[in-house]
């Protein structure tokens, strides 16, 4: 390889990454979320019941 493709790839592979990286980030984020709503609003019914 010459040299220009091995700086075009260094400088490129950061730039594809970061938002890949920045959108499996957000989808992970998004997923912890709902599984914790999810488990509140469970024991949150359950504490109701054991209420009544």
């Amino acid at each position: 390889m010459h040299w220009e493709v091995i700086v075009a790839l260094i400088v490129l592979i950061p730039v594809i990454l970061i938002p890949a990286v920045f959108v499996w980030y957000l989808n992970i984020g998004g997923i912890y979320h709902a599984v914790r709503q999810a488990v509140r609003e469970r024991r949150a019914a359950r504490e109701k019941e054991v209420q009544l």
